[in-house]
């Protein structure tokens, strides 16, 4: 059994990579939404652009984002896919796990060139690592063979 809290996306990926697909395929179908927890414990929640790429998941940020300071204070956030109408249509997809932030010039600029969009140069990198992923479909999406997988199970 795993005794760490969370692994990267990437190692998620390769246990599990059907699943994986399935979310990285919801989460990059805008909008996105990160949900950290502020000082006072109640929550805040962002829409974010999620950037997969084999090794992790990452958010890049301005420097004085609400959402960099409460990972950087408390690390934890949920992210939930966005569904497009009241159908659900294609399905949803929920994770959970602590969110770093990296100071690493090489993995910026290999982490921007995976992005779907161009990082302006003062946006900070995070790294979200995973601990829970749940998957949940409505009428005829093709779900995969695992639904729910939590880190240590």
């Amino acid at each position: 059994m795993d005794t760490r809290s969370q692994i990267t996306w990437g190692e998620f990926a390769t246990q599990e990579p059907e699943l994986a697909a399935f979310g990285s395929a919801r989460l990059t179908a805008a909008p996105a939404y990160l949900a950290t927890v502020r000082l006072t414990g109640a929550p805040r929640v962002h829409p974010v652009t999620p950037i997969f790429t084999t090794a992790g998941l990452y958010l890049f940020m301005e420097p004085t984002s609400p959402k960099g300071r409460d990972l950087r204070e408390r690390g934890w956030f949920a992210m939930h896919s966005g569904v497009p109408d009241d159908a659900g249509t294609g399905g949803e997809f929920y994770l959970t796990g602590r969110g770093f932030d990296l100071d690493d010039p090489a993995l910026w600029s290999r982490v921007a060139d995976a992005a779907t969009y161009t990082p302006v140069e003062r946006y900070i990198l995070f790294e979200l690592q995973v601990t829970e992923v749940r998957c949940n479909g409505y009428g005829d999406v093709a779900l995969p063979s695992t639904r729910r997988w939590s880190l240590g199970r």
